[in-house]
């Protein structure tokens, strides 16, 4: 039996766009909880849950931190997640885990792309969820255009079961709708109030958002319906009843209102997410698979069930190594135990179990149903693997990956860098899923791929931090290729004497297109032993090794066929290294004849805009010599599709940036190579000349 029955527990996420308050909102309740002593403060850098350097540098929240607290006889898990661009896809990781949580809205922006993209994946993961109107302290705050924004951007049934009293800098309290009565906070950040007659200005206003209120809540069920439709009234236990199905059913939420840094509202909230938003056991039961077989299982948030957990974020310490955090779905887990990784297939061993409180760890003895959790040093887990009990397997699937949008060239600064960059990078994986990395052949350069360019930043200095690595990030080159588009009958003749053994190969070549993608084809038409058999793979060998060094710029050659007709050998000056040498010059005398020509790579690209951008995005997009293939509605915004020239949109991330006020979002994937045109060809060419010469004198 855990330290809680799983009825009182509440697995939360604090979700928003970046700077709406989360971080400050989570300081709020762990300050009003008593597990700190003071109120800490994001841009003091005091917080408790903003502890990354990287974060206490750029104030704002750059990984999900966790903790938990106390309230009402209530254990509260929550984790308070990054709302900007290039680090939510962290929060989707994270939400995958959770039960619920509070969206907060700020009282000045509104809803902003991020907020559109995590109450997508609250409905995607059927999240129930309550609003937050935060920063109504703050100028040109209002809360009533918050739930209207909300209403139209995010098709959201708002219903206010608090409004404020005051704005601005006049703003002192709340009236708490339910009850009808006020409730005025002290001023000195302490979350203190005292409660009494709502104030005559507010009156009219609290009485007919309280009258809306009652019409929404009454289509919660359908007794409450019949209910209100013959009195016209509801009870508070109905009023509250109903807010509390409804709020578990996603039929509409409820908003409330404060202000985390004056710490206004919070202890209402905290009241609030104890009262309406759902324990483990009022959701669905856990759906997951047999490894083997495929069918489907549930699990219940039961202890007596077996054990089941899914890992959504893995961290490194520099002194505890490895923490896996994962979310416990059934069953009971023990510290000192051995378990099953049923997505790899291998046992672990579990030591010490922990309950994370920011960026400390506070050991205990065993983890039941609905905790979140971690552990130190697996080997093998990693974010997205199913924890389980050996003798009843179970598969949970993990949250979707959002892809990298943005890639970079990193070059380590010394060779001491350079040999430490593959397991740094491999440790960075584990913590980020989001970031690819790899060698790419042709420029051999490597390339990190991630969220933005601030991500990668950010990448770049855990690595030197956490792992001693230090390196730049570079725009990548752009992996062209080369081809040929003409055909020609050359003789590639190599003879060398110089006192001794001489050397001495002769070939003749017929060179010709392939078609686009086919890669290249060597076909032997020796006949009557003109070249020795010993001798033929020579040829093709030495004709390989120039295609891969380029002709024109220095990229690869690539889609063209080679047929070897001709040649004479010399019975004792013949080896394969002349031979070899033979079929190098061929290539070379073919290349000058054959009509080259220089590939480069097309992208297939998908970009989400709100509906206002669509135009300028699309003139961007064909002043980038892009072809718009498809355009496709979602709500408030467009999805184009487009085939781009990768060389065009190696700094996108930050073009649309600014075209959208950071509200489009894009993805890329490789599609084919085509022929660049002439006058870019030129430029390219001269380009790699100068880097050869550059080169040669250096």
């Amino acid at each position: 039996m855990g330290q809680y029955e799983t009825s009182k527990i509440r697995n939360l996420g604090i979700i928003a766009h970046g700077g709406a308050g989360k971080t400050s909102l989570a300081e709020a309740i762990l300050y009003n909880t008593g597990m700190v002593d003071r109120l800490g403060r994001v841009d003091d850098g005091t917080a408790t849950m903003d502890f990354e350097p990287e974060e206490l540098k750029r104030k704002i929240s750059i990984t999900s931190a966790l903790d938990h607290c106390e309230w009402n006889g209530h254990s509260i898990h929550f984790v308070d997640t990054p709302g900007y661009g290039n680090f939510i896809a962290d929060t989707r990781a994270c939400m995958r885990a959770l039960d619920c949580a509070v969206v907060i809205l700020s009282a000045i922006s509104g809803v902003k792309a991020q907020t559109e993209e995590i109450w997508s994946w609250a409905n995607e993961f059927e999240i129930p969820r309550l609003v937050f109107v935060n920063k109504m302290d703050r100028e040109r705050a209002s809360f009533l255009r918050a739930i209207d924004d909300m209403e139209k951007a995010l098709g959201a049934r708002g219903v206010a079961i608090q409004m404020p009293i005051g704005a601005e800098g006049d703003f002192e309290g709340i009236v708490d709708l339910i009850a009808m009565k006020a409730c005025m906070y002290a001023k000195d950040g302490s979350g203190k109030f005292s409660e009494g007659p709502i104030p005559a200005g507010c009156l009219d206003e609290a009485n007919r958002l309280r009258e809306h209120m009652v019409e929404v809540v009454a289509e919660a069920y359908d007794a409450l319906t019949e209910k209100y439709l013959e009195t016209g009234e509801l009870s508070e236990e109905e009023i509250l009843d109903g807010l509390r199905v409804g709020t578990m059913r996603n039929t509409f939420t409820a908003v409330l209102c404060g202000s985390a840094t004056a710490n206004i509202g919070v202890a209402h909230l905290l009241d609030t997410i104890c009262s309406f938003l759902p324990s483990p056991l009022d959701r669905t039961k856990a759906v997951g698979s047999h490894p083997k077989s495929g069918d489907i299982i549930e699990r219940a948030p039961d202890e007596n069930e077996p054990f089941s957990a899914l890992v959504f974020k893995t961290t490194s310490d520099p002194y505890t190594g490895k923490i896996t955090i994962f979310r416990v779905y059934s069953g009971v887990l023990n510290s000192d135990s051995t378990i099953f990784n049923s997505s790899k297939g291998v046992e672990e061993r579990i030591g010490q179990i922990y309950e994370l409180e920011g960026k400390k760890q506070h050991p205990i003895k065993q983890a039941v149903a609905g905790d979140i959790v971690a552990v130190a040093k697996l080997k093998e887990t990693v974010t997205g693997d199913t924890l389980c009990d050996m003798a009843k397997p179970i598969v949970y699937e993990p949250a979707k990956q959002l892809l990298p949008v943005i890639s970079y060239a990193i070059e380590p600064k010394t060779k001491a860098d350079e040999d430490k960059i593959h397991n740094a990078l491999h440790r960075m994986i584990e913590e980020e899923p989001t970031l690819e990395s790899h060698r790419d052949p042709q420029t051999k350069e490597f390339i990190i791929s991630g969220m933005g360019q601030v991500h990668l930043e950010v990448i770049v200095e855990k690595m030197k931090r956490k792992f001693g690595v230090d390196v730049l990030l570079k725009t990548p080159k752009v992996p062209y290729l080369e081809t040929i588009r003409g055909t020609a009958k050359v003789q590639g003749k190599y003879k060398k004497q110089s006192g001794g053994r001489g050397q001495y190969g002769d070939c003749w070549i017929e060179m010709s297109p392939n078609g686009r993608g086919e890669g290249y084809l060597f076909e032997d038409k020796i006949v009557g032993g003109v070249i020795p058999r010993q001798y033929i793979p020579a040829v093709d060998k030495g004709i390989q090794e120039a295609a891969l060094e380029g002709f024109l710029a220095g990229y690869p050659v690539v889609d063209f066929k080679v047929a070897l007709y001709d040649g004479s050998f010399h019975t004792v000056d013949s080896s394969e290294m002349a031979f070899k040498v033979a079929g190098s010059m061929a290539f070379k005398k073919a290349m000058e004849i054959c009509k080259p020509v220089l590939l480069e790579p097309i992208v297939n690209l998908k970009v989400t805009v709100p509906d206002e951008n669509m135009g300028d995005v699309i003139g961007d997009l064909n002043s980038r010599r892009g072809k718009v293939v498809g355009v496709e509605p979602k709500a408030n915004s467009q999805i184009i599709r487009a085939v781009v020239p990768m060389s065009e949109v190696l700094a996108y991330s930050n073009d649309l940036k600014s075209m959208t006020s950071d509200r489009g979002l894009f993805s890329t994937e490789f599609s084919h190579y085509e022929e660049l045109p002439t006058h870019l060809s030129q430029k390219v060419i001269a380009e790699a000349a100068a880097r050869k010469n550059g080169n040669s004198h250096a």
